[in-house]
């Protein structure tokens, strides 16, 4: 997870921080840091992941899920050894019943060390609605803060000492600033990683130096049109379309050449990749995914180009230990996961220009 790309940060104005009781700290809101993941800046709250537009146009499903943070994410530095960070949670409900409370609710911290690689500094776990936690980190090192992935954050804040500096980060300097846009189900919006910093999304952002967008919906990820159209209105670096495993059979060969071809009208130039569902036990094709071959080939000989599908083989691995539940990933899940879409995305990556190298 090298980027070898210079930190270029500047100051957060002290005068926007609070000072507060513990140890003279001054606390700054993190919306006044970028807060990457997010494709929209017209939100009902600072923390969600679809427009408030989408409030009655989208099912109500998608817009509940919508209200959880995952994916979303600040970067900065601080010439400080230890920050603190406290957060106050939407939902009481800290844990699922397949998922810890560290990965639907907590917070991950990480740390780019000297070789540019990112490295797991520590969890912020959730006691309650409200949370603070401390973290020791070293001075001036690149910090990249993690939401949680399956509750919703009403205020976050981070905590320096009165007399030190908070530096945001440059919007991934040499790297790529258009994001990889993760739209699919529950996978995808991080179950069951045991913490943010372990979800397929963000395992991919840091290995490949890019931001990215999660519209992962529990169970909802089901390719309606209004969906493309919120979708048409970002500009990623690609898209990625991971749907399959909560559409039947019939809405995979109803739906997918239409939303397909609206995004292709509507971003001519993003590549567009169809994943199938992954199988506990390897089998590729899966029977949906057999269908999604199908609708690839139709696409492809009606003269779609820049279009891709991504086979499940090594999603899951072969031996069985990669979920919690035949379903879900667990954290073995995700790494064997995240690797694959490394390795897929990478070249296309390369071949698709940035529009800040332009």
């Amino acid at each position: 997870m090298k980027s070898g790309h210079a930190q270029q940060p500047f100051s957060v104005e002290p005068a926007l921080g609070k000072v507060g009781p513990e140890e003279n700290l001054r606390w700054y809101d993190a919306t006044l840091l970028q807060i990457e993941g997010r494709g929209w800046d017209e939100t009902e709250e600072s923390y969600d992941r679809l427009p408030s537009k989408a409030k009655g146009k989208v099912p109500n499903e998608v817009w509940e899920m919508s209200k959880d943070s995952s994916g979303l994410a600040v970067r900065f530095s601080a010439d400080t050894s230890v920050i603190q960070v406290r957060w106050t949670l939407k939902k009481t409900a800290l844990a699922l019943p397949h998922m810890p409370a560290t990965g639907v609710s907590g917070v991950d911290l990480y740390s780019r060390n000297e070789a540019g690689n990112w490295e797991f500094v520590n969890n912020g776990r959730p006691g309650g609605l409200s949370n603070q936690v401390a973290f020791r980190v070293r001075p001036g090192r690149e910090l990249l803060l993690y939401f949680p992935l399956y509750n919703g954050v009403r205020s976050l804040e981070i905590g320096i000492p009165e007399q030190s500096r908070l530096l945001k980060s440059a919007n991934y300097s040499g790297g790529r600033k258009e994001p990889l846009v993760f739209y699919g189900t529950s996978i995808t919006q991080g179950a069951c990683a045991s913490r943010p910093g372990m979800a397929a999304t963000a395992l991919v952002g840091r290995s490949l130096n890019i931001p990215v967008i999660n519209l992962g919906f529990s169970g909802s990820g089901k390719m309606e049109m209004e969906m493309a159209k919120l979708l048409a209105e970002l500009e990623p670096s690609i898209y990625i379309l991971d749907c399959l495993w909560n559409m039947t059979p019939d809405l995979v060969a109803e739906r997918v050449m239409p939303f397909v071809r609206f995004l292709r009208i509507h971003r001519p130039n993003v590549p567009i990749v169809l994943v199938e569902d992954s199988h506990l036990w390897g089998i590729s094709p899966t029977d949906k995914g057999k269908i999604l071959r199908e609708q690839f080939d139709l696409l492809e000989a009606d003269g779609l180009r820049n279009l891709y599908f991504m086979s499940n083989q090594g999603m899951l691995g072969i031996d069985g230990e990669a979920t919690v539940d035949r379903t879900h990933p667990n954290d073995v899940g995700f790494l064997r996961q995240a690797e694959v879409f490394a390795e897929f995305l990478a070249p296309l990556l390369k071949r698709t220009p940035s529009s800040q190298n332009e």
